[in-house]
């Protein structure tokens, strides 16, 4: 593709959404009333087993938000996982006189999704969200989706149409608690996602400034005042002097402290420098600069330091 076209083109990525009810939606929204009626031979269960895979596709996307804490590694689970489950569930469910749920939750947890999996606890993790929802107890009435919080609905009741509109109705407010994890899981990726939109409106906010050199002078003021309220280095050799025979293991790092503690000044002191030079035009300013000023200018720490 010539390189004129990919540099005036737009990228355009289709990732799943993030939330467990627009997850949830989208995932039973692959299927029509059609696909239900193909079902002859056991309606209530291919039902009733579907929407729990569609709840399972939700849960693992959904907790990849959690970071670390939802899934060890990056798993590039997608919606072809899905359909090919979906079809495996109604070839199974066509020709077995009985339901074979650990044939289900096998080729479910460990060929279909688990070929996505590298790490042994994630897996693990996959087989119990099988566990729980692909079960013979997912025929009763009342049967809860994972700790008591979503109602199955009863599948001889709905139609495609009322599950549609039971996951608009009955899915509640989204919790840590809906994906098996702690409620303090959340405060994380809430963080996370708080700095992002607060680090976004800064990066896109406009240059420019009534005030002409006001914010030169503003982040020069603030370079002065770090310079004035930077400690002095710390002296190994005193220090050394001092504990030279309680070379205890307390004391060791300590010492290891306090010469990364002399590091750090030294390039905070060297990089200020550097920045009061380049306001002043001693110094041509550069990308390390640039970053530098901007840091000081929003009061945030510079990745440098």
């Amino acid at each position: 593709m010539p390189e004129s076209i990919l540099q005036s083109s737009i990228k355009i990525s289709n990732e799943a959404p993030q939330y467990l009810k627009a997850n949830l939606r989208r995932a039973y929204n692959h299927f029509d009333q059609a696909f239900l009626d193909k079902m002859e031979k056991k309606p209530n269960e291919f039902k009733a087993c579907l929407f729990a895979l569609c709840y399972f596709h939700s849960l693992v996307l959904g907790r990849k938000k959690f970071g670390s804490q939802g899934w060890s590694r990056v798993y590039n689970f997608n919606d072809g996982d899905l359909t090919i489950c979906s079809d495996v569930l109604f070839n199974y469910l066509s020709k077995y006189d009985q339901v074979p749920w650990d044939d289900l939750k096998y080729i479910f947890g460990e060929i279909m999704y688990g070929g996505h999996i590298t790490d042994d606890w994630d897996r693990r993790t996959n087989a119990t969200y099988l566990k729980s929802l692909i079960k013979p107890e997912l025929l009763l009435p009342n049967f809860s989706l994972l700790y008591n919080l979503f109602k199955n609905p009863d599948p001889a009741k709905h139609d495609y149409r009322g599950y549609k509109q039971y996951i608009e109705d009955k899915l509640p407010t989204e919790v840590p608690q809906m994906f098996g994890m702690h409620p303090n899981a959340e405060i994380g990726y809430l963080t996370i996602g708080c700095m992002d939109l607060c680090d976004t409106i800064l990066e896109v906010q406009g240059e420019s400034n009534k005030d002409g050199g006001g914010k030169e002078d503003s982040t020069m003021a603030f370079l002065k005042d770090l310079k004035n309220r930077c400690p002095i280095d710390i002296s190994m050799f005193d220090l050394a002097a001092k504990t030279k025979d309680k070379k205890t293991p307390f004391v060791v790092v300590c010492l290891q402290e306090c010469e990364r503690i002399n590091i750090l000044l030294n390039a905070i002191r060297h990089s200020l420098d550097d920045l009061q030079l380049g306001l002043t035009g001693a110094l041509n300013i550069t990308d390390a600069m640039e970053t530098l000023q901007i840091s000081l200018q929003f009061n945030k720490v510079p990745s440098a330091w």
